[in-house]
């Protein structure tokens, strides 16, 4: 088992730093900026054994902050999760490979992503976070480094939407490159953006199972318009974060039925993660039991093989 993972209760919600300048203000201005809980520290052996090649699909890399700074204008502070912490978690847990997302709290500067993807021997892709100002040099650069797609987040809690036309302006950028773009959105969002995710010309992943909520049953608008967008041979999914959309808490059950219908949706478009170190969540998860409730949401073994190795396969490998 890891050993290297944070204590959860060096991070209370409750804790602040005054570290975060607040965007467009004087250079000495300070805001309180939230630190969020530690992953649990004491993943449990998983009972299902992932097949060999198995990818971790929605993972984070937070710090360390001594080399890798935290954005100055996030909206949260994390606890480190170095590489060396993921890798072990995974060891642990019988996954092979990763996907290494950028997080808002690391802004536009992806370098511990991109160091940890380097030191990963080609174990592990990324998704990276850029502006519209970014180059075409760097964009290169981050392709050969190992990145396959680009991130936005819409949700409120990290700072609300982005203007679509920078967005879209990023795109059209990343285009060329082959690459898909990962749309971080809330349950509300898939409806008023609609149309936006219509004229997409490029594979587009949601995170997190659209965010609905579970308390709100199958049949929720939200979940009825994200299984007709599946029907788009564009859009993929990711089956991570039953802590985000669970009502009821550990060991997140309710979650699971919205998953089962997401794959059977679109069984070659679905992605799952551990979203390890699990920020900003009311729940903590613990990994290990994260990875059997995966084998609950799929009970077909190839089926598993499917989302953990040829999905991801096709994306970031091929």
């Amino acid at each position: 088992m890891p050993r290297s993972l944070p204590s959860a209760a060096a991070a209370a919600v409750l804790n602040h730093d005054c570290t975060g300048a607040k965007a467009g203000s004087s250079p000495g201005y300070q805001t309180l900026v939230k630190t969020i809980l530690a992953p649990d520290p004491n993943p449990v052996k998983p009972k299902y054994a992932p097949p060999p090649g198995a990818c971790d699909g929605h993972c984070h890399i937070f710090g360390p902050a001594h080399r890798f700074p935290y954005a100055p204008g996030r909206t949260y502070t994390p606890q480190d999760a170095s590489r060396e912490t993921l890798a072990a978690l995974h060891r642990h847990l019988g996954l092979a490979r990763a996907i290494l997302v950028q997080a808002s709290c690391h802004g536009t500067d992806n370098s511990a992503m991109l160091d940890a993807m380097e030191w990963s021997k080609g174990a592990w892709r990324g998704v990276a976070m850029v502006t519209q100002d970014v180059t075409d040099l760097e964009l290169v650069a981050l392709q050969q480094a190992g990145v396959r797609g680009v991130r936005f987040n819409f949700v409120a809690h990290l700072g609300g939407a982005p203007d679509l036309k920078n967005v879209e302006a990023v795109i059209a950028r990343v285009t060329p490159l082959g690459w898909h773009i990962q749309l971080h959105l809330d349950a509300h969002d898939i409806e008023t953006y609609r149309d936006f995710l219509k004229r997409l010309r490029v594979p587009f992943i949601i995170d997190h199972m659209g965010r609905v909520e579970a308390k709100n049953g199958l049949d929720q608008k939200p979940f009825r318009q994200l299984i007709e967008l599946m029907k788009n041979e564009r859009a993929w999914i990711k089956v991570s974060g039953p802590e985000r959309i669970s009502s009821t808490g550990k060991p997140f059950h309710d979650a699971i039925p919205f998953a089962r219908a997401l794959i059977a949706a679109a069984p070659d478009r679905v992605l799952w993660g551990t979203d390890f170190p699990h920020p900003n969540v009311k729940w903590m998860p613990n990994d290990g039991e994260l990875v059997d409730l995966f084998a609950m949401m799929v009970e077909d073994e190839a089926l598993r093989r499917k989302i953990l190795v040829d999905n991801p396969d096709r994306l970031y490998w091929s």
